[in-house]
């Protein structure tokens, strides 16, 4: 085989051709995204009400402390470590 000869392999049927456009990709996937209902997924056909909550909130009482670990407030009888402010469940 000398340098100018060039040995081309045959396209398999049903592949697409190396390089195609972006905007070929863009249509294909256009075309396809058609048919399928993305929004019967999120909606299930009622109405969603928007209630408000009434929660009153209170802040921490010095019987208090919050946990460096898990954020959560607990009763100073809950406290396990001082130094790094854990509760019992963290400690």
């Amino acid at each position: 085989m000398s340098k100018e000869e060039t040995v081309e392999e045959p396209e398999k049927a049903g592949e697409e051709p190396a390089e195609t456009s972006l905007d070929e990709i863009a249509t294909k996937a256009e075309q396809a995204g058609d048919d399928s209902d993305d929004d019967g997924l999120i909606s299930s056909g009622r109405e969603e009400r928007v209630e408000t909550l009434a929660v009153k909130v209170v802040p921490q009482q010095p019987t208090e402390f919050v946990c460096k670990n898990c954020y959560l407030v607990k009763h100073r009888s809950q406290l396990a470590d001082k130094k790094r402010m854990f509760c019992r469940d963290c400690a």
